[in-house]
């Protein structure tokens, strides 16, 4: 009672001018289902201008980052939640971007049972359109980094290597999803920097439906917010919260030359060419 009541009291609170609404009213309201967490939205131009200051961090830099601004083990990831594939020379599989979301859930329809190839296919066609579309397309632009929470269960690929590039001929600098993906040899060879659980081979029909898209998920065990900053490479996927995403980065960018200095003059002594980790 007293959480319908505080979300009662809020309800109410949200519309000043208005008649205040019966218990009753209010009730039905929060029946029909509410979001509590708002989604706040940046220009492109505020989104850019913040992800140059995390530009080169790593996910351990801006870890210390978060730490000296008192989000100590705030953001990270699930360990399990690891790149399709690593570039040790230039690094490609890194990325830092700002979230874009989109959460799938189960489906409880029925499979589609046996049917002709044509009818079949109008139903696989149909699923696409109108239970488990992309409409989070519409959203991706230069710098950003979608993630997908996803029926982690259902041996879905949500992902594959024809929407992957698509999403990234939009804008998306890498994609992140608490579950599966599919074609991963080829997205490998397309080298689209992906972090994801493990495989999932089935399609989105008679598996999942899309929920919602651009509203706070859980990824790989921590929250996600449309708007933050998501840094990944082989440590893993750091959330870090818009408020705090300036301060930990001023941080994380003196932790990172720090330690360039100190290795450049270990690789010195040890005779070793330098590499793009330490210019």
């Amino acid at each position: 009672m007293r959480v319908l009541a505080l979300g009662l009291v809020m309800l109410a609170a949200a519309t000043p001018d208005a008649q205040t609404p019966s218990e009753a009213d209010l009730a039905s309201q929060l029946r029909a289902g509410k979001g509590f967490i708002a989604t706040k939205t940046y220009s492109e131009a505020d989104d850019l201008k913040l992800l140059a200051q995390f530009e080169g961090l790593r996910v351990a830099d801006v870890t210390d980052g978060m730490d000296a601004a008192g989000l100590q083990n705030v953001g990270l990831m699930d360990p399990e939640i690891r790149p399709l594939w690593k570039d040790t020379q230039g690094f490609t599989h890194r990325f830092v971007g700002i979230a874009v979301t989109a959460r799938y859930v189960p489906t409880q329809r029925a499979a589609a049972g046996t049917r002709a190839v044509a009818e079949y296919d109008k139903w696989a066609g149909d699923w696409y359109d109108k239970l488990s579309p992309e409409p989070f397309q519409e959203l991706l632009r230069p710098g950003t980094a979608l993630v997908i929470d996803d029926a982690e269960r259902a041996d879905v690929g949500s992902i594959g290597s024809n929407n992957i590039m698509a999403w990234k001929l939009r804008g998306a600098v890498g994609v992140v999803t608490n579950a599966t993906a599919r074609d991963t040899d080829e997205i490998v060879t397309e080298k689209v920097p992906l972090y994801f659980r493990r495989p999932g081979r089935g399609i989105r029909p008679g598996r999942n439906e899309i929920e919602s898209i651009n509203r706070p998920i859980t990824c790989g065990g921590v929250l996600v917010i449309p708007g933050d900053v998501i840094l990944a490479d082989g440590d893993g996927v750091l959330v870090v919260p818009r408020a705090k995403a300036a301060e930990a980065a001023r941080y994380a960018r003196r932790i990172l030359e720090d330690d360039k200095e100190g290795r450049r003059k270990l690789y010195e002594k040890l005779g070793l060419p330098k590499d793009k980790s330490v210019e």
